[in-house]
């Protein structure tokens, strides 16, 4: 039997409200997920529900600027900004809660995770301190091609497969408007603030600082898991292994058939392989 969430609201920097998703009892040991760009909440739901079988209290939250959480009034979509929020909720907890993120919001958790008792453990999901800039620039890319919408989910869709050639494109469309706004004009737009693809430094849309987060994995002392998609196109296997060796302590799972988008693409191995780690590692 499917799961039903709890909608939550979280309070986050510079008087934002996010808005999550919470699956399990709230006296079980806290996830906070956190997704990529472009994402929302949703894209955590089969492994939240996962998390929460297994006795863990999964809270996936909009960031700010996506899906229902509220947009920076300032445009602010720096990376530290994502991290402040990011820490803000995690503190909201009666303990650390752990922190899986993908993406921009494996950044935004290695930012909050690094050298402080926010998290009890961090889980970056094809995503370290190297990417690699073609793939990069591929994301950017798509979301920067349909910033005027699409004309239907179809479109959107039609969009979305030819990104991910080798996922099945899904007949139900349902689930896809969950990530989707609908205009009063009819058409459907992707459910964020257009200014987080603002091209101003510092923003998302602008590489971060490379050294600065190898400095930051240095400093994790915390459990750590990276998990890459194994025909990810943003996360090599020589950047997975500079992390590792920058992490020694880090675990590493590689999902095969998944791209960049881990969770969407191969959901049980990717929800196995966080499990196992946190049963082996973060004691509950």
């Amino acid at each position: 039997m499917k799961m039903e969430a709890e909608r939550r609201q979280f309070e986050a920097t510079d008087g934002l409200t996010l808005v999550g998703d919470a699956f399990g009892s709230r006296d079980n040991p806290p996830v906070l997920l956190s997704h990529g760009g472009g994402q929302t909440r949703h894209s955590w739901a089969g492994t939240a529900e996962i998390l929460a079988r297994e006795g863990w209290y999964a809270v996936s939250i909009d960031l700010r600027g996506h899906g229902e959480s509220d947009w920076a009034k300032d445009g602010d979509y720096h990376f530290q900004s994502f991290a402040n929020d990011v820490e803000k909720v995690a503190r909201s907890f009666e303990r650390p809660p752990v922190l899986v993120g993908a993406s921009l919001g494996g950044i935004s958790s290695l930012l909050t995770a690094a050298g402080n008792s926010t998290a009890a453990a961090l889980v970056l999901v094809d995503i370290a301190t190297r990417m690699e800039p073609k793939g990069a620039e591929r994301i950017m890319n798509f979301m920067r091609a349909k910033l005027d919408g699409f004309a239907s989910l179809e479109e959107a869709a039609d969009a979305i497969a030819a990104y991910n050639p080798h996922r099945r494109r899904p007949k139900d469309l349902s689930g896809l408007r969950k990530n989707l706004r609908e205009r009063p004009d009819g058409r459907f737009e992707w459910h964020w603030d257009p200014a987080f693809m603002s091209s101003r430094p510092g923003q998302p849309a602008e590489p971060p600082n490379f050294q600065s987060l190898d400095d930051l994995a240095r400093a994790l002392t915390i459990p750590t898991l990276l998990v890459r998609g194994r025909m990810s196109d943003l996360l090599s296997q020589e950047g997975a292994d500079h992390f590792l060796e920058l992490v020694p302590h880090a675990k590493f799972a590689d999902v095969s058939g998944a791209g960049h988008m881990v969770a969407g693409d191969r959901n049980d191995a990717f929800a196995k392989s966080v499990v196992d780690f946190l049963r082996d590692h973060v004691p509950h």
